[in-house]
């Protein structure tokens, strides 16, 4: 049986959760995040490496269980890596779609779904990775991050559960979310990330990295044989 891991005393987990605890981070999401009990941590080796891909593996599937057992908002893993650092956004970037491609491969290999309701082909409006049956919006983080919101001194993935955005809209709470967000992120930066456009508009993969893209711009992403 997989081990499910959740380094809340690791001291890379600590700096995670003082850099989210700061005043000037804008994502009030991960904030409530934090302040409910909801993240979870698994610290893994290196970025560039599978080593730890069955450890991340099981503490997706298991917050995937979870909510699916009590849908509580605000849940999310956040994924540290004390080695790997690329030096540049476009190496991050091809690291992270590297990491996703790794951990959705063994998902699909372990036979665990991908979920119905989103699309599996990054360039779909209604994109979403699968892991355990869910789908999940990745945040990517690193040091070298053109966006002071996306720059902390490891490389990290945060996966956030997607139905949590579903909710919210049928909720009608998630356009004031966004827009708090939004100004916080323009206060910290002096400027609005030009990647974060609305649901459905645009695939969510081209924000997952952090780094400006444009039109031209092809995720290396190569989805899911199971995915319809």
């Amino acid at each position: 049986m997989l081990t499910v891991s959740n380094d809340i005393s690791h001291p890379l987990t600590q700096r995670f959760r003082a850099f989210v605890d700061h005043a000037g981070f804008p994502c009030v999401g991960a904030k409530a995040a934090l302040n409910r009990g909801g993240m979870r941590f698994v610290v893994a080796r290196d970025f560039r490496s599978a080593w730890d891909d069955l450890r991340i593996l099981p503490a997706l599937h298991d917050l995937a269980r979870a909510y699916r057992a009590d849908p509580i908002l605000f849940q999310s893993l956040v994924v540290l890596f004390e080695h790997g650092a690329p030096r540049d956004e476009a190496g991050f970037e091809r690291k992270l779609w590297a990491r996703l491609q790794s951990l959705s491969d063994k998902d699909e290999w372990l036979g665990q779904p991908a979920d119905p309701r989103v699309a599996h082909d990054p360039d779909d409006p209604h994109f979403a990775m699968s892991f355990g049956g869910e789908a999940f919006f990745v945040v990517g983080l690193h040091p070298n991050s053109s966006r002071p919101a996306r720059r902390f001194d490891c490389p990290a993935m945060v996966f956030n559960l997607h139905d949590q955005f579903e909710r919210l809209r049928a909720e009608g709470r998630y356009d004031r979310l966004r827009s708090t967000i939004l100004d916080r992120d323009q206060t910290l930066a002096g400027s609005v990330n030009p990647m974060l456009a609305r649901h459905g508009e645009l695939s969510s993969a081209r924000q997952y990295s952090g780094r400006a893209v444009g039109e031209e711009w092809r995720c290396p992403f190569s989805g899911r044989s199971d995915a319809a």
